[in-house]
């Protein structure tokens, strides 16, 4: 069935990212958002627009029902829920479905397995997809536990079944933590999940993070768009993500594609997909779990790859067969991908909220940025506090960090911090620009007196040159960059009396 109207059932830049793919496809769009997005991007720019309630999540983008009724009302033939919010949702997809809709997504059984982790390595595990050794099976009994642990050898990683983010996990590196360890994984996942369901395995101990991007339609063919490095994580969450790896070998980036796309045939996966890996010292690795959505990161395997995926899920969701083959698929450059989070680095990125008196993006060659703000605008409390993706493709991975660095020297933004000066140091670390890093890359190179560090020499700078140009009474030439110049907006009213 062709889609001619597609509700977008999200908000800010996935939103307008999803939106601008079908435009191109001559569909129409519909936005749906809470009182708090009224003036947001995606509400302007979409074909037409609904409001669904108050600011808080549950009480608008969250109230599945009134989407579908909506739907129905306004004739609307399909539903994108990007990610997020109803993306993972099995019970509205289901819903979806019965009121006749389009979903462009999964259906609900792949989420329901998926969804759980359990239930996920049992169903990887009869196609040989690599499993981290341990249970496949949820637990409460300590003792049980205990003579896993003894087995597979310490450290362990207790992790809930159906958690996610780092929520119900705990490490345990010796027998008698393992008790009171148990205790909170179960007692966390309960109030994360409402499930307390935990399993143990074995913990890998400088792992990086890899993840599969598969694509599969409803026909029985499937593919993987290679790669995508995600270990620069804050709190279990990504904040700079690379495309390809810079560690992988072909002969492991085939094996990996290859694993990523069993797991799709073990739950009947159709739709676009992430396939998460974790990789060891040895360069071997082993399943972590499946994303049954688009996911933050997807625009790095984009521009290596030259694939529009948003545009593939809805072919594919109209039932169209894949237009391509795993042959057809080439790695062209490298590509990196910062998240751009309304967070203060040098406060245990806790989140910063304020209003974009200046909002200025980057541009050139082989520069994107994926946003839904405007100067001006306030950033909300309500939901995640990510302003934009800011992502640079070049020829080859140095070439893309030096992309990324200037493009984050150009990204003005006034009235709130942002993670952007810690992406920068990132990108300027010797680990990084080695490729020899894992996911503690943050307890181990980071400290938050480093950015200090360099703010205060921003600002002294900063100073320097209004105090030129106020004794002088000539206007002063930069003397720094002007994203080296991001900081409160207190300090130029100061220096401005």
């Amino acid at each position: 069935m062709k889609i001619k109207r597609l509700l977008i059932a999200n908000r800010g830049e996935i939103a307008l990212r999803i939106m601008r793919s079908a435009k191109e496809m001559g569909i129409t769009t519909i936005a749906v958002f809470s009182e708090a997005d009224r003036k947001s991007p995606h509400v302007q720019f979409a074909d037409e627009a609904y409001c669904l309630g108050p600011a808080p999540s549950s009480q608008s983008y969250l109230k599945g029902d009134a989407i579908i009724e909506l739907c129905l009302i306004k004739k609307i033939d399909a539903i994108h829920p990007g990610y997020g919010f109803l993306s993972e949702n099995a019970d509205f997809r289901q819903k979806v479905e019965a009121a006749g809709l389009i979903f462009v997504g999964p259906t609900a059984s792949a989420m329901h397995i998926m969804g759980d982790k359990i239930s996920a390595k049992q169903a990887v595990k009869k196609f040989n997809v690599p499993l981290v050794p341990g249970l496949d099976e949820a637990i409460t009994d300590v003792d049980y536990a205990k003579s896993v642990a003894a087995e597979i050898g310490y450290p362990v990683l207790i992790k809930a079944s159906a958690g996610g983010g780092g929520k119900g996990m705990r490490i345990v590196e010796m027998e008698s933590e393992l008790e009171s360890q148990m205790q909170r994984a179960i007692s966390e996942a309960v109030n994360a999940f409402g499930d307390g369901s935990v399993f143990v395995e074995k913990y890998v101990t400088s792992p990086r993070h890899i993840e599969i991007q598969v694509l599969a339609d409803t026909h029985g063919n499937c593919v993987y768009l290679f790669e995508r490095e995600c270990s620069v994580q804050r709190r279990h969450q990504k904040v700079i993500e690379e495309a390809p790896s810079s560690i992988l070998t072909p002969e492991i980036r085939k094996q990996m594609g290859e694993a990523a796309v069993n797991v799709c045939k073990s739950c009947d996966y159709t739709n676009a997909g992430t396939v998460e890996f974790i990789l060891d010292e040895n360069l071997r690795f082993y399943f972590l779990e499946m994303n049954t959505r688009l996911q933050v990161e997807h625009p790095v395997s984009e521009m290596i790859t030259g694939i529009d995926l948003v545009k593939e899920q809805i072919l594919i969701a109209e039932g169209n067969p894949l237009s391509f083959s795993q042959d057809d698929l080439k790695i062209n450059g490298h590509a990196v991908e910062v998240r751009v989070y309304a967070e203060d680095p040098t406060n245990n990125f806790l989140p910063d909220i304020g209003r974009l008196s200046v909002y200025r993006r980057p541009q050139g060659n082989g520069i994107r940025v994926d946003d839904g703000f405007e100067e001006g605008m306030d950033i909300p409390i309500y939901y995640d506090p990510m302003i934009a993706k800011l992502i640079t493709h070049a020829d080859n991975r140095q070439q893309a960090i030096d992309k990324m660095i200037r493009a984050i020297d150009e990204y003005q933004i006034v009235g709130i911090t942002t993670t952007l000066s810690f992406c920068k140091f990132v990108l300027r670390h010797p680990a990084f620009v080695s490729g020899m890093f894992d996911t503690h890359f943050v307890n181990k190179h980071f400290k938050p007196e480093y950015l200090k560090q360099e703010l205060n020499t921003e600002e002294a700078a900063i100073a320097a040159l209004m105090a030129h140009k106020v004794f002088s009474g000539k206007p002063a030439k930069a003397m720094v960059p002007a994203g080296e110049t991001r900081v409160k907006e207190s300090l130029w009213k100061k220096n401005r009396k």
